[in-house]
């Protein structure tokens, strides 16, 4: 098939990559503009964009795709297919009424649940056991487009945020070749989706990685692992911010005492690791880091700081 290829981060560029070996023509590849970067805020491509000129693929920059010079432009490649990938823009009716087959949109997350933004994310900070990724026939909706195709992946209890985008990242490059196999053949039947089976995957923000240590030691973690390695789970230790990257929930029977503790108070102090009490359970901190510092192990961090039993973190 003829593709047009719409994607920016390091998300889209398994399935650009899964594309192009799959022996699909991708005619044009539309990608956010460069952006300033690092210290020298010198502008720099997008993670897609660099995939697209190592492969000698036409690249489109446009700032806004509604604009009727973006669509004019967009219409002079052809394709069957628009394949939409963490664009990061919002396609108008007039461009998804273009290609034959209509756009495509690699979702991360098993549709209706987890429209929106940070759909990986929040899988991880409600607990979920399985995501996945959809291809969604794209309406002007915001992520109700007709289902088209799913993979499904498990969340171990050690996925953060990075792994678990990695797996449904590699996922989502095999999930459009194959749909797109089943597509062009007619052996693909769309499915509506079910409003009321749906919830909304806000933006992830700075401030909701602020660790409440009323909560259960349980879903302390799953917010840690969930917020690591972007924008991070954070506390605070004698007035100055404590990250927290790696912690698990623990409850064990010679402990049961400390679990009269405060929320948010060290109960045990080991040679690796040091507990804080939970709303519920207790949460066992193995890997941080320190305003000003680097991250680090629990081990490494309690040979240059003082932690104690009694000690309150918040």
């Amino acid at each position: 098939m003829k593709i047009v290829f719409m994607g920016t981060p390091d998300f889209a560029v398994a399935a650009l990559k899964a594309l192009i070996e799959s022996g699909h023509e991708i005619t044009a590849v539309v990608t956010q503009p460069d952006k300033p970067k690092g210290r020298s805020k010198e502008p720099q491509p997008s993670p897609v964009k660099e995939c697209a000129l190592a492969h000698g693929i036409t690249v489109l920059q446009p700032r806004r795709i509604k604009t009727p010079e973006a669509v004019s432009q967009l219409r002079q490649y052809e394709a069957d297919v628009y394949v939409v990938a963490a664009f990061g823009q919002l396609l108008s009716q007039e461009i998804l009424d273009i290609p034959r087959f209509g756009c495509l949109n690699i979702h991360a997350s098993l549709l209706p649940k987890y429209r929106g933004a940070s759909p990986i994310q929040h899988a991880i900070i409600d607990g979920e056991e399985k995501s996945g990724v959809t291809i969604m026939q794209m309406d002007a909706g915001l992520d109700t487009g007709d289902m088209l195709y799913k993979k499904e992946a498990e969340i171990t209890a050690e996925d953060t945020f990075e792994t678990l985008h990695d797996k449904l990242m590699e996922l989502g490059g095999k999930a459009i070749v194959e749909a797109l196999a089943l597509l062009e053949a007619g052996e693909i039947i769309p499915m509506k989706q079910c409003d009321e089976e749906s919830c909304y995957a806000s933006l992830i923000d700075k401030s909701m990685g602020r660790l409440d240590f009323g909560k259960s030691a349980v879903s302390l973690d799953r917010l840690i692992r969930g917020m690591n390695p972007w924008p991070s789970a954070y506390t605070f230790y004698k007035g100055k911010q404590l990250k927290i990257w790696r912690a698990v929930p623990v409850k064990t029977a010679e402990q049961i005492a400390s679990l009269e503790a405060d929320c948010g108070v060290v109960c045990a102090v080991e040679k690796d690791y040091f507990d804080v009490a939970a709303g519920e359970g207790i949460l066992r901190i193995f890997e941080l880091q320190l305003e000003g510092k680097k991250r680090m192990s629990t081990h490494d961090f309690l040979l240059g700081v003082k932690v104690q039993p009694g000690n309150r973190l918040g």
